[in-house]
């Protein structure tokens, strides 16, 4: 049976040379300006992903595959969430005083072309431990910060041992009272939700996980089974869904996505 890395590595649809040979090239009449959106941001799409794409075009196609209308530029905002003004050390970003935005990995199972942190994440390089001291430092010295939210990137894509350690980490901080976890792992590559990793993490409550499902297709048996492990090991699921137009901006299909969740223990 293929681990979970092997199955992200050699089944992931990572080039546009793939994605023509798995749909045909007459759903690409300008590929070559295609190439130009490819290589502004990072380009994946996990089997799991891949495996949901009904037909070019549909709501799962409209996530992740390259756009002409990405070349179409205006003028605007690079760090929409103004997450870099408020970044006193590097991989921490601290708005508000009790809480603080953690990012400890650059890399994603599929990558949304809708993303609002591309100008982080694709980076290949690891964040090394050595890199985040200044990180921890910074939220051993400050006291008011009681919650602290992983992110990249998708910290879930760490190994095991990385995931521990950072968690351990965490919580050797007197008054870090609340992790908090921001992963897409769940519904992109579900085969990552170990019983091995739930031991883990379990081992740190309170822990809360936020995942991220925009349709209901992408709650397949096996994302269902990979939350009711994450469930079972008593980690409180919650889900941001974001509003995309050909994804989910139609009420019944919004709806029937927030029924899954909740029937998969996911609080939307």
């Amino acid at each position: 049976m293929e681990s979970w890395q092997e199955l992200l590595r050699k089944r992931s649809i990572a080039s546009l040379e793939a994605l023509v040979a798995r749909f045909g090239a007459e759903h690409f009449p300008d590929l070559e300006r295609l190439r130009q959106a490819a290589v502004n941001f990072e380009f994946r799409i996990s089997p799991a992903m891949v495996d949901l794409i009904k037909s070019p075009g549909d709501p799962i196609w409209r996530q992740y595959v390259p756009d002409l209308q990405e070349l179409d530029v205006r003028d605007g905002i690079v760090d929409s969430l103004a997450e870099d003004a408020h970044s006193p050390v590097p991989n921490i970003s601290h708005r508000y005083p009790d809480r603080a935005l953690f990012l400890v990995s650059p890399v994603c199972a599929s990558y949304c072309r809708f993303c609002t942190r591309r100008r982080k994440v694709g980076d290949p390089e690891k964040i090394s431990l050595s890199e985040l001291e200044s990180a921890f430092r910074y939220l051993e010295e400050h006291t008011e910060i009681r919650d602290v939210i992983m992110s990249g990137g998708d910290p879930l894509l760490l190994s095991d041992r990385r995931l521990d350690e950072l968690c351990r980490r965490l919580r050797a901080i007197p008054h870090l009272e609340i992790l908090r976890i921001g992963s897409r792992v769940p519904c992109h590559l579900p085969e990552r939700i170990t019983p091995e990793l739930c031991a883990i993490l379990k081992r740190y409550h309170p822990l809360y996980i936020n995942t991220h499902f925009n349709h209901p297709d992408e709650l397949t048996p096996a994302a269902v089974q990979g939350l009711g492990l994450l469930a079972d090991a008593g980690i409180p699921l919650g889900c941001q869904t974001v509003l995309l137009k050909g994804v989910n901006d139609d009420p019944d299909v919004m709806k029937r996505l927030m029924q899954k969740l909740l029937a998969a223990r996911v609080r939307p």
